[in-house]
């Protein structure tokens, strides 16, 4: 019987998915295996960009085989493609700015050839996609959230890379239904997964009666400190920005209500 408990560590809680999609149900799936009940609750989609004509534009060129290099970072981006059947030639090659957004490119059969080392941020990948050329002038399309800083852009700019920056979608927030609303509040809901920034100020803005023993977890350092900046206590940070980091820095604690009923 302990041996079963074991294979499942997250045996009775209910987890809060903030995405839907594909990537949701793949989250959905990652916990139920380890015994979760998941609430998928998109807490954040995507809206198409304001400006359809130019990533159209983009996207014919990309097909075309204009581009030496495509950089991915969010999983958001990946949504687009595939809705928009981006279709991306061998001969270029793709960036992801973290594991999570290139198992997303995997999961709809693009090919990665790049994520960063160390640091999954803007800056990592840029520093190693200039690395990798060495002094050679490349051709690269940067698809981007409109929220996002040109940080990207910028550094392969000033490496001497012809760089086309288009945004790919506008982030927008989703309220949640009532039920989700009253499940969060009343503690029913045992952890929520913060899985950007964008997500972050959505937890704040739609539950701000979070309840203290609600197990807030954060993907990644950088998550992490967005999620404090928009004023959320975040309890867990994964060690790698995986969602099977994140599962698993969940399943560390003990289910919150079951703490409570132990107590004297």
């Amino acid at each position: 019987m302990t041996e079963i408990h074991h294979d499942r560590p997250l045996d009775g809680w209910r987890v809060l998915v903030p995405r839907g999609g594909p990537w949701g149900d793949g989250v959905a799936a990652s916990l139920r295996s380890q015994g979760a009940v998941p609430v998928v609750a998109p807490l954040i989609n995507f809206a198409p960009t304001t400006d359809q004509a130019a990533l159209d534009r983009a996207l014919e060129k990309l097909a075309d085989g204009a581009y030496d290099w495509l950089t991915v970072t969010s999983a958001t981006t990946v949504d687009v493609m595939f809705a928009h059947r981006a279709v991306v030639p061998r001969t270029t090659r793709i960036a992801a700015v973290g594991e999570t957004t290139a198992a997303a490119l995997q999961a709809v059969g693009y090919e990665v050839a790049l994520v960063p080392e160390d640091d999954n941020s803007a800056e990592g990948m840029a520093e190693q996609i200039i690395a990798l050329e060495g002094g050679a002038s490349r051709k690269i399309l940067a698809l981007r959230s409109e929220i996002a800083k040109p940080v990207l852009s910028r550094l392969l700019k000033k490496a001497g890379h012809d760089v086309d920056s288009v945004v790919a979608y506008r982030t927008v927030g989703v309220p949640v239904t009532d039920r989700i609303m009253r499940d969060v509040q009343n503690g029913r809901i045992n952890a929520i997964l913060i899985t950007s920034g964008s997500v972050a100020q959505q937890v704040r803005e739609q539950f701000p009666d979070i309840p203290e023993k609600t197990l807030l977890a954060a993907i990644g350092p950088r998550t992490a400190k967005d999620a404090l900046k928009a004023g959320l206590p975040i309890t867990v940070v994964a060690d790698r920005q995986t969602v099977d980091a994140l599962i698993d820095a969940v399943s560390h604690f003990t289910l919150p209500h079951a703490a409570d009923e132990l107590a004297p």
